[in-house]
């Protein structure tokens, strides 16, 4: 008799925003989990590499207004977890910092869940290091406190004893949730003795490459909230420590801060590019448009046994071509080494970059990274005479190579092993994107536009996400389709790979400085 899988609850502190932040433990367990219950900010980033198979529960809240009401997400945990699911509550923050986490802590207790607490980075600490501020400091800020501003639905304020905090000397005041109750805030803290000329940071969206800092004192901070517009999520700042961001600041000294970039790419392959535009400032936005997956035939492969010739190349016109060809020659023929009787040819860089991680050099690559190119040169360069062609492929692949190819009787095996699918967006993510849209979208390939015209249900939703974005692109071909659905490209990559995308937005910002529209 088998033992009944028992299910437990992880709550797991994603941290303020930034990505990077969550903890190793937290990540590891979002990897292997049966379920996922996730809050309005939590990065995208986090969710788009759960296995598909992974339930997920959106339970956002934003400005007063609950997909859920607490008592149904306590229920829906313990639901899970009574199904024998491994269950990650993925909160926002640190789960018990203003976090709601011991209250469905408690409920678990309290019905014989099992749960464990994966503390996060709290935006308290995060928000202001992200904007030049130390929360505490050795000749300026003796201690810390954290505070809500936030006031419950039947109180005129928080139950904070602010005639208490504003008497409190050499330390930091940090007020969560304090947008709206701030004029009150500052009020009461003045009226207990807190000076006016007090220094006041608010920070908006802290530790994304979208945050705004302002700073002000504290009898002009609420003025300053109206004038700047500050939305929620923000926090405040009180104390000397504001001062030091004069000369600690940081995150805005980077030549693509605050750009907000729509990447349509697959997810596994978009690491690299996420975390190179993090580094330059921007918000890479998550959100393939494709996904791949693996195409097994038996027939052809059998056939590419039987290959005996003195001049057999591979060919490979994409860097998921050589991932999926390997995995598969491993399984049906073994030795790597199996190879050497091939040369490889490349359609560009990046391609040939990806067979080097498995110790392998293209012996052609074109100067251009078209299949086109690709042909013209290999027949002016290359000697094809007797030559037989593997040409390793996805279903979406053309034909032009075999074609080019066989008309001057060479012959081509056409191998593929995986097909592109057009992916599905969770619809609140769907959401916010179009609410909120980005300043660029980046193209990779012409399926990625094709794949993001398939998502978005018609005309209105197209307008309202490119109507104002600017269109980049890889190359030449994915320039061609960009072009076929009537968007203008800002942009196009000299150099057909990522880095070529991003060394040609770094040149257009540092000519064109972005500025970002409140």
């Amino acid at each position: 008799m088998t033992e009944e899988k028992k299910g437990k609850v992880y709550l797991v502190g994603a941290g303020p925003g930034d990505p990077d932040l969550i903890t190793v433990k937290g990540e590891r367990l979002l990897k292997d989990c049966d379920a996922v219950v996730y809050d309005n900010l939590i990065p995208a980033e986090l969710l788009i590499y759960l296995r598909p198979e992974t339930e997920k529960y959106y339970v956002g809240k934003k400005a007063g207004r609950h997909t859920l009401p607490q008592e149904e997400i306590n229920a829906l945990l313990a639901r899970l977890a009574g199904e024998g699911k491994q269950v990650v509550r993925l909160k926002g923050g640190d789960p018990y910092v203003f976090g709601r986490g011991g209250e469905e802590a408690g409920y678990l207790r309290e019905h014989g869940i099992k749960f464990e607490i994966v503390p996060g980075v709290t935006s308290g600490v995060a928000g202001p290091a992200y904007a030049g501020i130390p929360v505490t400091e050795r000749n300026k800020a003796s201690f810390v406190m954290f505070l809500t501003g936030h006031k419950a639905d039947e109180k005129e304020l928080s139950s904070i004893s602010w005639d208490w905090a504003g008497k409190a000397e050499n330390g930091t005041l940090v007020v969560y949730m304090g947008v709206k109750e701030i004029e009150k805030i500052a009020a009461r803290l003045m009226a207990a003795g807190m000076s006016p000329d007090l220094p006041v940071a608010v920070v908006e969206r802290g530790t994304f490459p979208t945050q705004r800092k302002v700073v002000s004192t504290l009898g002009k901070i609420t003025a300053e909230v109206e004038k700047q517009d500050i939305h929620p999520p923000s926090l405040f700042v009180f104390g000397e420590v504001v001062k030091l961001q004069e000369n600690l600041s940081w995150f805005e000294d980077r030549p693509l801060y605050g750009l907000r970039v729509t990447i349509t790419r697959p997810a596994e392959q978009a690491r690299y590019f996420y975390r190179r535009l993090r580094e330059l400032g921007a918000e890479p936005l998550p959100y393939p448009t494709i996904a791949t997956e693996e195409i097994i035939d038996d027939e052809k492969w059998r056939r590419f046994k039987k290959i005996d010739s003195d001049n057999a190349w591979l060919i490979f016109t994409s860097e998921n071509g050589v991932r999926y060809f390997l995995r598969q020659h491993a399984r049906f023929i073994g030795d790597v080494r199996r190879l050497s009787n091939f040369k490889i040819a490349t359609v560009g860089s990046a391609t040939a970059r990806e067979l080097e991680h498995y110790g392998l050099k293209a012996d052609f690559v074109p100067t251009e990274a078209t299949v086109n190119a690709l042909c013209d040169e290999m027949q002016a360069e290359v000697n094809l005479d007797g030559a037989f062609v593997v040409r390793v492929q996805g279903t979406l692949s053309n034909d032009v190579l075999e074609k080019t190819f066989t008309g001057r009787g060479i012959e081509v095996l056409p191998l593929t092993v995986y097909q592109t699918v057009y992916t599905e967006w969770l619809e609140e993510l769907k959401e916010k994107l179009i609410a909120y849209p980005p300043d660029v979208v980046v193209f990779t390939s012409g399926s990625t536009v094709k794949g993001l015209c398939q998502i978005l249900s018609g005309d209105i939703e197209c307008r309202k996400l490119m109507g104002q974005v600017q269109v980049v692109s890889i190359g030449p071909s994915t320039s061609k389709v960009i072009r076929s659905y009537n968007m203008e490209i800002a942009l196009e990559a000299k150099e057909h790979t990522v880095d070529g995308i991003v060394d040609a937005m770094l040149e257009h910002y540092q000519e064109n400085p972005f500025v970002r529209q409140k």
